[in-house]
């Protein structure tokens, strides 16, 4: 059985990542092994996830993935850990369009875990026990174990809004005070990932986890904890290990920061070594690769470091084996990101636009590529702010009101974010068109 809890709040803003993450952080200093967890499709908390506690952040998405998974998917991100700690998205009801699927409150059902809500107080005292009394009595198939009050101004303030949840029956588990000291950048796609502020990262970590081990009673929320049931599934596995057949190269450092772990667990189990290459600073790709895949993250923060590499650019532009790119991957195989030169894989311009695309698709892909086949379906999740020109005349993908994705017979590239485990195909279809090409 493993000790589990979901952090949840009324709305975004409420201060969730700071309570989970410095949660998970003050249990690791006590020796415990935390597993993280993120509901929805974030890249960005997990990072901090992992930085708390040395394990990766794992995502929990039944959009994604299915219903049927994420508890499967828990287990095994969860294996060997003293407590998990899941970090909810948005507010605890908030699902996939005007529903409640794929919300806090749906993956705190599909685990049997206990809810912590954490409240912003700071506009509000007795307010947060009618408010309280309402995320508890909303859906009684939630069981709300207790609530942390965030941004308390005062001893005074503090001690009326206890006083007024003593009468909701909701125990107050921890009581944070304001605090600039663990607050975290942001920019356009929210806040900025750890791997690009490392040293200040670390810092802001051990400021939460003092915060978070101060204010709040850990003894109390690891018995609430240990209070979650037996969950009736089996670990997920992306299969039994393989030997090696090809290698592929996987982008990474601070410009591709956005992946989900199970995607290299996948290619390993289908016969990958999978080698990491910074698109930064490596000026050739890692020798031998036979495929090359490239994430999301912020290639247009980096445009400019991402163009002088000429060495790297031209080596992708002659690379001759599969590529599979997603959002930021996308952009580095335009011709040009806002007017720099990139890698010219794709014959297309990438620019920075002032529109956020954000959300799922139930998309269709409609061409055959070296990941998809012609007609079958796929979820994912669009999350940017950029523009490519011109848009694909035969798309890789369709979905109501929309469409994306260039393909040929060697190169994948689309806005559409997937999870490999919900379509584990994908990396065995990767690994074997790899396999087909001489290496590099």
């Amino acid at each position: 059985m493993v000790a589990r809890l979901v952090i949840a709040a009324p709305a975004s803003g409420a201060g969730k990542t700071t309570v989970a993450t410095g949660l998970m952080a003050a249990l690791a200093r006590r020796g415990m092994a935390v597993s993280p967890h993120k509901v929805g499709p974030d890249y960005i908390d997990p990072s901090y996830h992992a930085m708390a506690t040395g394990r990766p952040g794992r995502n929990l998405d039944p959009w994604l993935v299915g219903e049927e998974l994420v508890a499967p998917l828990f287990l095994h991100g969860a294996a060997g850990a003293d407590i998990a700690v899941v970090e909810g998205v948005m507010g605890l009801y908030d699902g996939a369009g005007s529903t409640e699927f794929a919300s806090t409150a749906h993956v705190a059902r599909l685990l049997g875990a206990p809810v912590v809500l954490v409240v912003d107080a700071a506009k509000q005292s007795r307010s947060v026990a009618a408010l309280v009394h309402g995320f508890a009595s909303y859906d009684t198939r939630i069981r709300l174990g207790g609530v942390i009050l965030n941004r308390i101004g005062s001893e005074r303030h503090e001690a009326i809004c206890r006083e007024a949840l003593a009468e909701s029956g909701v125990p107050v588990l921890g009581a944070i005070r304001r605090s600039d000291a663990v607050a975290t950048p942001s920019r356009h796609l929210g806040l900025v990932p750890a791997a690009e502020r490392r040293t200040q990262a670390v810092r802001a970590m051990d400021a939460v986890a003092d915060l978070v081990a101060a204010s709040c009673d850990l003894e109390e929320l690891l018995r609430l904890a240990r209070t979650a049931p037996p969950l009736p599934a089996v670990p997920w596995t992306p299969g039994p290990p393989a030997a090696p057949v090809t290698r592929i190269a996987v982008a990474g450092g601070q410009a591709f920061t956005f992946g989900y772990t199970e995607q290299a667990e996948l290619l390993a189990a289908a016969g990958a070594e999978v080698v990491p290459f910074d698109p930064l600073v490596d000026e050739t790709l890692p020798e031998g690769v036979r495929g090359i895949v490239i994430g999301g993250g912020f290639p247009e923060v980096y445009a400019a470091e991402l163009s002088a590499n000429e060495p790297l650019r031209d080596q992708v532009a002659a690379f001759d084996g599969p590529i599979s790119a997603e959002c930021a991957g996308l952009l580095y195989l335009a011709r040009r990101l806002d007017g720099r030169p990139m890698c010219g894989v794709l014959d297309i311009e990438a620019r920075m636009t002032g529109t956020l695309t954000l959300g799922y698709r139930d998309a269709v892909a409609v061409r055959d590529s070296p990941l998809t086949r012609d007609g079958e379906r796929y979820r994912g999740h669009e999350f940017h702010r950029t523009a490519v020109e011109p848009v694909p005349d035969r798309p890789l993908f369709r979905w109501r009101g929309g469409a994306d994705g260039f393909a040929d017979g060697r190169v994948t590239a689309s806005y559409l974010h997937l999870h490999w485990a919900g379509s584990p195909r994908l990396a065995s279809r990767f690994v074997e068109a790899c396999r087909r090409v001489p290496a590099v």
